[in-house]
């Protein structure tokens, strides 16, 4: 059945859930929520990436959850149901994988529409820079290990981890970054990237390498490189420099600078 809400009483319930103090994590900050001629568009900010991001909500045509198909008895329990999927698909990866459109200084992310961010059969994720110890009587704590022991199966499989590695040893390492066939053995490694800051305020980070082992397809490549910008972005930095010139780069919109680098500002609807 058609729902008895009107406009303004969905937009008031929808901010109420999410413009209170403390509605989301420190990951998701809502800015505002405003009204658009076929849906609402929910503004906020993501950790500390410098973009500003939003998403549209359609105004809800029945009293029903939107991710169960359940009966809603209010329109504030349709709101706090819109709140928590939203949430949901924000810490799932949506920010990483969604389509993006720039529209008034916002970018706007499709979460309808948000493909996943490895290629088919292979997965990235963070090489684990930390091991976690026990000792009796004393709670699991995380060790950092010596530099050199950082990303050793990547070594063994033959890739070169000496960058990352001093990275990790001067405190200057952004990210890094290892793929790997997606089966259950998670193996074989097939791939890194790693970034590194620039500067002691983190405003810029340097793709210090994105390397592949040989007849892995280039897509892999991309996703790492693809990732290690949301990665650098979310922590903060402004722009990402390279030495490197692969094709991949420039799909992703990195341009060359006077200096003979490349350069990718972060800001999407950035000048």
């Amino acid at each position: 059945m058609p729902v008895e809400w009107s406009r303004q009483e969905v937009l008031d319930a929808l901010g109420t859930h999410l413009l209170r103090p403390r509605a989301a994590t420190d990951d998701y900050t809502v800015i505002d929520v405003i009204t658009e001629p076929d849906n609402l568009l929910v503004i906020f900010r993501w950790r500390r990436d410098p973009n500003t991001y939003a998403v549209e909500v359609e105004f809800p045509a029945s009293p029903e959850s939107s991710v169960t198909g359940e009966p809603l008895a209010s329109v504030d329990e349709w709101a706090a149901d819109v709140a928590f999927s939203i949430a949901e698909q924000l810490w799932t990866g949506l920010v990483r994988r969604s389509r993006r459109t720039i529209r008034d200084g916002y970018v706007v992310l499709d979460i309808r529409d948000a493909p996943d961010v490895c290629p088919a059969g292979f997965f990235i994720s963070s090489v684990p820079l930390v091991i976690l110890s026990s000792r009796p009587q004393s709670p699991i704590e995380p060790l950092p290990p010596p530099a050199l022991q950082a990303g050793h199966w990547l070594a063994e499989a033959g890739m070169d981890v000496t960058i990352p590695q001093r990275s990790l040893a001067d405190a200057k390492l952004a990210c890094w970054l290892q793929a790997y066939v997606n089966n259950a053995q998670g193996e074989p490694y097939v791939g890194h990237a790693a970034a590194s800051w620039e500067d002691d305020d983190h405003t810029t980070a340097r793709l210090d390498l994105a390397r592949t082992q040989p007849g892995i397809p280039p897509t892999v490549r991309e996703a790492l490189v693809r990732l290690a910008i949301c990665e650098v972005a979310e922590a903060g930095a402004l722009h990402m420099v390279t030495m490197i010139d692969i094709p991949e780069l420039h799909t992703l919109g990195f341009r060359p600078t006077p200096n003979g680098e490349l350069t990718l500002a972060t800001s999407c609807a950035g000048p």
